[in-house]
């Protein structure tokens, strides 16, 4: 799962997650005029709440998240894996409406009295943590302030003329070096090394490599033009453009995969 993929509104439908589970040991009820050694039960003292509101809700949350950090997404009866989380949270909020609305259910109804506890503190933060909860699944999509990365990703060190050996560094593995006169991997003891191999030379023009991040999750599609994407590009993560391809770039992904990325609007240089 990559952290660094996760957005803004992924951080507030976890904030609320949180508040939720927080709000979960509080009291479920109050009682006017009640004494205060009444040991008022809390959330988890009603099933219909816990299942409803408490677990729905977080399950929501945690399946929002957790697509949102996969590579690829995941479906589920032909249903992305984060639709089922919006559908959670939602479902949360519209239960814990229901359950401040009519906290003791049926109970208020039995006989001629109507009076009954009103929704507790636990039940009114709750119905706050789900709604936002799920005002920020649905909203995540759909506004830009939202989409902005959760985790700014470092500067990265100046690029590597194309076709030159990467060091180190954040968004880029480092190749293991060798020790000056030793073995080649796969020789054995004291052989000869090989002469190194040619290098690429860089492309023709005026195009100097770069790293860049893109804002949003974007495809990565083969340089013969298949149109099935070969990796996904993910916000919060540096990336090495090699060649100007029309209004598009090559770009060369952590593992080494090369693609072209179609769309280059709003990317970030490094």
């Amino acid at each position: 799962m990559n952290i660094r993929s996760l957005t803004r509104g992924d951080g507030v439908v976890i904030g609320a997650a949180v508040l939720l589970f927080i709000a979960s040991f509080l009291d479920i009820y109050s009682i006017d005029g009640a004494p205060d050694s009444i040991d008022l039960p809390n959330l988890w003292g009603s099933g219909p709440v816990v299942l409803g509101v408490v677990l729905a809700g977080i399950i929501g949350a945690a399946l929002v998240v957790v697509s949102r950090g996969l590579p690829q997404p995941r479906k589920v009866a032909g249903l992305d894996l984060g639709q089922f989380g919006v559908a959670f949270t939602v479902f949360a909020a519209w239960s814990a409406l229901g359950n401040v609305f009519d906290p003791a259910g049926a109970v208020d109804n039995v006989g001629s009295s109507s009076d009954g506890p009103n929704a507790g503190t636990g039940l009114i933060l709750a119905l706050v943590a789900t709604v936002l909860m799920a005002a920020a699944a649905i909203a995540t999509p759909l506004v830009p302030a939202l989409k902005g990365a959760l985790v700014p990703a470092p500067r990265p060190a100046a690029p590597q003329p194309y076709g030159a050996q990467p060091q180190g560094g954040y968004g880029y593995p480092g190749a293991q070096q060798q020790p000056y006169g030793g073995p080649q991997p796969g020789q054995p003891y004291g052989a000869q090394p090989q002469a190194a191999q040619p290098q690429p030379q860089p492309p023709a023009g005026d195009f100097s490599p770069f790293w860049f991040a893109v804002p949003v999750p974007r495809p990565l599609f083969a340089e013969d033009g298949s149109p099935t994407p070969i990796a996904e590009l993910a916000p919060g993560t540096w990336y090495l453009a090699v060649e100007q391809r029309g209004p598009g770039l090559v770009a060369q992904t952590q593992d080494g995969r090369r693609g072209v990325l179609q769309d280059t609007s709003g990317i970030q240089r490094g």
